[in-house]
């Protein structure tokens, strides 16, 4: 079986484990698209073929059904084929694989599917353990290693300290201290890259692109944990922002200007949670300017400069209406604006979309899409794509700093984010308002022509 050598290292113990009868749990973090899933696939036919005249059960879990078992079955049946057993396996209700009369289960870990009842006689697997909630883990599934001391591995990628990867990580690492047995395996993305030059480039360019601290490329490619509850943005991202362009308070040449708008409003009503923001009492626009990069810059998509912040408290949205349309279209032209079309700020988005058509963009506030908008926040910032306009002693740019200062993140275990400034410590209404300025520049990127230059 062509597997690299880290594959090899894990499927190797995980073997010893099976055939000496030792029942360990092992865990295994591999870089995302770094061959998990392969070593996976490779495993379960290997046992399968061992398996099939004396018959057993394996059994893998998915924290979905649809698509991530799906998926497991697909590669398991594609595998089979390609070492010759096309025709010999059979389906068996939907989620059984056979050969022989060995079996591979394939299982939703959902916490509303029904999986009591099997048993696990040869390997144990559970995939994206991260994802896995613990309680389903020790009541439904981990019993079903029981009966024979099954074998148990542990895949996925790292998230926050409070996963049940991370819990059996640290067991693990325990256990090792004790008795010199290897039980995690650890591939960041650097490892992976002595084995694949493309890959290597591939994630070079995320690096560059989300920024090393960003929460995903330090999961997902570093596999190192995040801690939740702490600042959204470090004094060092912060520094980073500050700009050396001007405030403009009108485009000064042709450009390419965005938006983005937080309505004012007392509480915002999510699709999937609630989400309130007592303190938020302002509407915000934020313009920023997309410019291309340089012929010779490091960078590979276009920068997102802030040059002017409206700010109005207190004021009745149908009176500002006017001002709004005439700002968007008059004085910037702005070719993309996302409104927050949450609650409120829904109707307002719809006025402002018969006025200005297609340019404006309603954005509303789910903990997904909230999720979205701070990763795409944070990559901006990682990669010094995002600047503010220099210091000049207003109260648009003493807000701005503060709240981006107090601004807080919480990483659920969903692998969702959710971002804010605390009520007791103000506002966040130019930190969403920066949110969507980024995202509208997201979605009116220039034409890149080789041989142009920006304005710094």
């Amino acid at each position: 079986m062509q597997l690299r050598p880290y594959q090899q290292e894990v499927a190797r113990t995980v073997l010893h484990s099976i055939q000496g009868n030792l029942g360990l749990t092992f865990s295994v973090e591999i870089a995302r698209q770094g061959g998990k899933n392969e070593l996976s696939a490779h495993l379960e036919v290997l046992l399968l073929t061992m398996h099939m005249a004396a018959g057993g059960s394996s059994i893998k879990c998915s924290p979905t059904f649809k698509p991530q078992t799906i998926i497991s079955m697909s590669r398991l049946k594609e595998r089979l084929n390609d070492f010759g057993f096309a025709g010999l396996w059979v389906t068996e209700a939907g989620y059984i694989l056979r050969l022989g009369n060995a079996r591979q289960i394939f299982l939703s870990a959902d916490e509303s599917a029904a999986v009591v009842g099997h048993t696990a006689d040869i390997l144990l697997e559970i995939d994206e353990s991260q994802d896995v909630a613990r309680d389903k883990y020790t009541k439904e599934f981990r019993p079903m290693a029981s009966a024979s001391n099954a074998t148990t591995v542990h895949y996925g990628t790292t998230w926050d300290d409070a996963t049940l990867l991370e819990e059996v990580k640290q067991t693990n690492l325990e256990l090792e201290k004790k008795d010199g047995i290897k039980r995690h395996f650890r591939y960041d993305w650097l490892e992976i890259s002595k084995y694949n030059p493309h890959y290597q480039a591939f994630v070079e360019a995320e690096r560059q692109r989300l920024g090393e601290d960003h929460p995903l490329f330090r999961t997902q490619y570093a596999l190192l944990p995040i801690r939740s509850g702490g600042g959204f943005l470090t004094s060092q991202q912060i520094a980073q922002m500050m700009g050396r362009h001007s405030r403009l308070h009108c485009p000064q040449q042709p450009g390419i200007f965005v938006a983005g708008i937080d309505f004012a409003g007392e509480s915002e009503q999510l699709e999937d949670e609630v989400l309130t923001r007592p303190g938020r009492d302002a509407t915000v626009i934020t313009i920023a300017q997309v410019l291309t990069p340089g012929a010779n810059s490091p960078y590979t998509e276009p920068l997102i400069h802030v040059l002017e912040h409206y700010a109005w408290v207190g004021q009745n949205h149908a009176a500002l209406y006017p001002q709004m349309v005439d700002i968007l279209k008059n004085v910037w032209n702005c070719r993309c604006v996302v409104a927050d079309a949450t609650g409120i700020g829904e109707p307002i988005a719809s006025f402002l979309r018969r006025s200005l058509g297609n340019k404006i963009v309603p954005f509303k506030f789910t903990q997904k899409s909230k999720s979205e908008l701070g990763f795409d926040l944070l990559a901006a910032v990682n990669s010094g794509r995002l600047k503010l306009y220099r210091q000049d002693g207003s109260e648009e740019y003493r807000q701005v700093l503060s709240e981006l200062e107090r601004a807080r993140g919480t990483y659920r275990p969903n692998q969702t984010l959710n971002f804010f400034v605390d009520a007791a410590d103000g506002h966040d209404d130019y930190l969403m308002s920066l949110a969507l300025a980024v995202h509208a520049a997201g979605r009116c990127q220039p034409r890149i022509a080789k041989g142009q230059s920006h304005n710094p």
